[in-house]
């Protein structure tokens, strides 16, 4: 059997999607176009390939086995033909998914769109969740071309490149009963007593109760009262802005969002580290031009975002 560039397509974005429809919506064919294709497949590797579950499909271990060699296959063509010419941006057609917070939907997102529909109006990104305890297993299986992650040891084939650090203000509730008793105006220091006694909200995808900011009461002897834990930013301030609950909240994020919500941003009682966002990815991409030019254009949106500039 002749292995054609579309049949690896196909093939990779059944393995990627676990279904004909979504595999033909990312490759731009029909359904039948691609069971078809998967038929040729299936006849050429004397394997099943997917199995239905359900609505979907599931790959059996050969498939599993192909899925990796496949991606960095296709990787490898898609840099060795992108080396034919100077890259142009204008009739790029790369398709990438980006792991991050919602922090980056509403920091970075906007600007980066705006950016491609002026230079680069075929490329598409995507932002995805970011799961925490998976940064390096999610780029090594090809689901996420890059991550927005804060700083972490990192194996020799994941590459990183800082892009902004990140300091901490506190957000509450605007007429906030205990803040305006103390006597407290939008940009004064919160007393520790105060920080400590009200009932906080913590961003955490995993649902721990301890961040940063518990480290950073620790070491002078202090302890909050973390009440709620939410996965996502916009959850704990919408949760601030509707209740007597106060929050830590990266201090960029904080202005961008406080007039909108009816917020108010005061400085911690304590010192807290700023953190370091890095953009990684894997090496395998580090030479395909198309990624070299994304991530050109998100360093330089993020960079406006240090705060220790």
């Amino acid at each position: 059997m002749n292995f054609d560039l579309n049949l690896l397509r196909v093939l990779d974005a059944l393995l990627r999607e676990g279904s004909t429809v979504r595999a033909g919506q990312r490759l731009g064919l029909s359904q039948p176009a691609v069971s078809a294709a998967l038929g040729r497949l299936r006849a050429g590797l004397n394997d099943e390939l997917f199995l239905r579950r359900g609505k979907g499909l599931e790959p059996t271990q050969f498939a599993l086995s192909l899925e990796a060699p496949l991606r960095d296959l296709l990787d490898g063509i898609q840099i060795l033909l992108s080396r034919g010419g100077p890259f142009d941006p204008a009739t790029s057609t790369a398709r990438f998914k980006i792991s991050g917070s919602d922090f980056f939907a509403e920091l970075l997102m906007p600007e980066l769109a705006e950016r491609l529909l002026r230079h680069a109006p075929g490329m598409r990104v995507h932002l995805v969740d970011l799961v925490p305890d998976n940064y390096i297993d999610t780029l090594e299986r090809y689901e996420v071309d890059l991550a927005l992650v804060p700083a972490l040891a990192l194996p020799d084939r994941i590459k990183a490149q800082p892009v902004f650090r990140s300091s901490f203000s506190v957000i509450a509730r605007q007429d906030h009963p205990c803040i305006a008793q103390a006597g407290l105006a939008p940009g004064d220091m919160m007393p520790m007593d105060l920080f400590c006694d009200l009932g906080h909200v913590l961003f955490s995808p995993e649902g721990n109760a301890r961040a940063m900011g518990d480290a950073a009461l620790a070491k002078v002897g202090r302890e909050r009262r973390v009440v709620m834990t939410m996965p996502v930013f916009s959850g704990v301030y919408r949760a601030v802005a509707g209740s007597d609950l106060i929050a830590l909240l990266p201090t960029k994020l904080a202005r961008h969002i406080a007039g909108g919500v009816g917020l108010c941003i005061y400085a911690p009682p304590m010192a807290i580290v700023p953190v370091q966002i890095l953009m990684i990815w894997h090496r395998r991409q580090s030479g395909w031009p198309a990624h070299q030019w994304l991530r050109g254009q998100i360093a330089g949106l993020l960079a406006p975002l240090d705060d220790m500039r």
